[in-house]
């Protein structure tokens, strides 16, 4: 995993009377916990695939309770785990990345939310939205709307988290509802503290086992009981759920002083809209506001009644929805409308469209409701000449910087084994000529990145071959496609793998072997070499491809930068059609280095011998050329002054983050560039033999140059 919880995960054992102290996700476990739930499972995912590192972590005590923890293969899995809360009253909660993984999970919760659901069943998705975010930029309130799922959006301090979850379970089974749990990266991370409850046993669980099978065909989603459970969503958990949200009082009223405007804000951006109002002087730093608030933990269903009471004697209200389209404002005109409320509704038309409300944008929009609709008598006009001066500034500011600020885009990490792969492709293009690269998510698509430029589509997790079909057989030559190992689990095997075969596609599958999920945070796959417990696995993928019945298939070193040239080449212009395929096999650079670190720590505490490999540029070899940076693209090799005070051109140079995977060295040799690198071996610990060599190079080399003889004396 990315991280360790085992000295956090203590405190989930704490009961009443005690305080927890920690960041949201470890509050989010808590809350399940205290909610007594019998199974929960998930696929990582940022932001909130720490939530599955916590319950991995946390398994003994899961154990204690009888709770069963599932790493699931994708979310269309994970989705399909709460149908055992359809039949039965038992609580089930699942995890992934919203929306592209809620976009895979689609078929699974439409199923379960036409069924409907006995037990609590509470779906957590990282709603990643925004520019900090690497999905497409969608909303998950689409989709609780078009399922009629109840979807929860809380306030960020962790008491209103662990509250929503708790009543999320509460909402499901009075309403029949899935619900859904969107936390946004900061809620994830957010830390505070909130009262503890004890921990509550499943009503059913490994511990306790549900005695008898039940059926019932009106939960079965087959005509005609899917006709019913349509109109059962429209006149019973539709009007439950609003009922419950009410009587509960899950949404928030904060009132204010002012009460001719008032503001409507989803839970999670609640503390950058007081962030803005504290700008105006409206609010203090505990969110003590002048301007009446009605906070939406709950984004939907909406309760009419509890919006129209909000609005009615306002004369405008401004609503605060972060994403497009406006499902909230819309939604609020027409509850309004019906009711003949007729306050003037604010939104869209001071706020952008789309795009992540940061604090410059939402102190933008709250500018532009405040100029507007500021009531007689309500002093902000200082604090809006201020704000306009703030904004002048910035214009003044980018005059002076010019327009744009240089890009810092996201790269490999040093020593990765997945660069050596695209400079490989690089060389081969200067072969054979440009290719078309179909790429998949995952590291390997920081390669459409300078340096290399390379992949030209990306349509989803495990797509990347799926991606191809429709263009390989017009195209002049063959199309690589990439796929990582995580996404070969997840999707590729079925819908690349298996369908290109059957086909009798003629293309090339490029599989980045690196043993982890890695662009999520280091989780375990099928094919990783051990399970979370430390376990050796007996999957392979190269045993599944040829299970598949491929007949070309090569498994290279990553590493290997020539071989890997020579695999392409002999790939895309060999006669023998159907699918080749390319096993790049090379362990995450950085997992190794977490792997590798505490035990050469332990080795030189311990005054045990340890070699360390570094590379570098002979400085007088080097002829500033830099195609190795063009080609390699490692953090590490960058650019010095020459110490030739004849030589105006700056030369190659490794720094100290050299990991020693040699891909510098390698490129430079594979692509003929130049013979300047070379690579040394620093020996800590040195024995007997260490010593005694390096006195006997030492002196040979003081033979050979007489500037040496000095320093040889020393």
């Amino acid at each position: 995993m990315e991280r360790s919880f085992k000295k956090e995960v203590e405190t989930l054992r704490i009961g009443n009377g005690e305080t927890f102290h920690g960041e949201g996700i470890l509050g989010v476990t808590k809350a399940l916990l205290q909610s007594g739930v019998s199974y929960v499972g998930g696929y990582q995912g940022a932001p909130v695939s720490h939530l599955m590192d916590v319950l991995s972590d946390a398994e003994p005590l899961l154990d204690e309770l009888g709770i069963h923890f599932e790493v699931c293969a994708n979310e269309a899995s994970a989705a399909a785990m709460l149908a055992a809360s359809v039949n039965y009253p038992i609580r089930g909660a699942v995890t992934w990345k919203s929306v592209v993984g809620t976009n895979v999970a689609a078929d699974g919760l439409s199923n379960l939310a036409s069924a409907g659901v006995k037990g609590g069943a509470l779906i957590v998705v990282g709603e990643d939205y925004g520019e900090g975010s690497s999905i497409i930029q969608e909303r998950t309130h689409a989709y609780a709307m078009k399922s009629a799922m109840c979807l929860i959006d809380p306030r960020p301090e962790l008491p209103t988290i662990v509250r929503m979850v708790e009543e999320a379970f509460r909402l499901s089974e009075a309403s029949n509802m899935p619900s859904i749990l969107e936390l946004r990266i900061r809620a994830c991370h957010v830390y505070g503290h909130f009262d503890a409850k004890d921990n509550a046993n499943p009503q059913f669980s490994r511990n306790n086992r549900i005695p008898n099978a039940e059926f019932d065909f009106s939960r079965v989603c087959l005509p005609p009981a899917t006709y019913s459970q349509e109109k059962h969503k429209i006149e019973h958990r539709l009007p439950a759920a609003v009922r419950y949200i009410t009587e509960h009082n899950l949404n928030e009223v904060f009132d204010g002083d002012v009460p001719e405007i008032g503001v409507i804000v989803q839970g999670g951006i609640y503390n950058t809209l007081m962030r803005a109002m504290r700008q105006f002087g409206l609010a203090d730093s505990y969110g003590n506001c002048r301007i009446s608030t009605l906070v939406l933990n709950v984004t939907y269903p909406l309760a009419p009644e509890e919006i129209a009471k909000f609005c009615i004697g306002k004369d405008a209200v401004l609503v605060v929805e972060e994403g497009q389209p406006e499902f909230l404002e819309q939604a609020i005109n027409a509850i309004l409308r019906r009711k003949d409320v007729n306050t003037k509704i604010v939104g869209k038309d001071v706020f952008p469209m789309a795009g992540e409300y940061t604090s410059e944008v939402m102190l933008k929009g709250v500018h532009g409701f405040l100029s507007n609709y500021a009531p007689y008598g309500l002093n902000v006009d200082d604090a809006l000449q201020r704000i306009d001066a703030l904004f002048s500034d910035r214009e003044g500011v980018r005059e002076i910087l010019g327009d744009s600020l240089p890009l810092r885009t996201p790269s490999f990490c040093t020593g990765c084994p997945e660069r050596p792969i695209f400079s490989a492709l690089k060389i081969m293009e200067k072969e054979l000529g440009e290719a078309h690269i179909s790429a998949d998510i995952g590291c390997h698509t920081f390669a459409a990145l300078p340096p290399f430029n390379v992949g030209n589509t990306v349509m989803g997790y495990g797509l990347g071959l799926a991606s191809s079909a429709g263009l390989a057989p017009s195209f002049h030559k063959r199309v690589i496609s990439i796929m990582g190992d995580g996404g070969f689990w997840h999707n590729g095997m079925s819908s690349g793998v298996a369908a290109a075969q059957a086909n009798g596609n003629d293309a090339v599958l490029l599989v980045v072997k690196n043993g982890y999920t890695s662009a999520t945070g280091w989780q375990l796959l099928p094919s990783s070499l051990r399970d979370r417990y430390g376990k050796k696995r007996d999957m392979s993928i190269e045993r599944v491809l040829r299970g598949f019945g491929i007949r070309w298939l090569k498994v290279i070193r990553s590493y290997s930068i020539a071989r890997m040239v020579k695999t392409l080449r002999k790939a895309m212009t060999t006669p023998e059609g159907g699918l080749k395929v390319i096993v790049a096999d090379g362990e995450c650079q950085l997992a190794r280095q977490r792997r590798i670190r505490p035990e050469i720590a332990k080795r030189l505490k311990d005054g045990k011998r340890d070699v360390r490999t570094r590379f570098g540029v002979d400085e007088d070899v080097c002829t500033g050329d830099h195609s190795c940076i063009r080609l390699s693209g490692c953090p590490s090799l960058t650019i010095k002054p020459s110490s030739d005070p004849l030589r105006t051109d700056p030369v190659a140079h490794v720094n100290n983050d050299c990991v020693g995977c040699g891909v510098c060295g390698e490129v430079s040799h594979a692509a003929v560039l130049c013979p300047s690198f070379f690579e040394a071996r620093i020996v800590r610990n040195p024995n007997t033999m260490d010593k005694l060599l390096w006195k006997l190079r030492r002196g040979f080399i003081s033979i050979l140059s007489p500037k040496m003889k000095s320093v040889a004396s020393l």
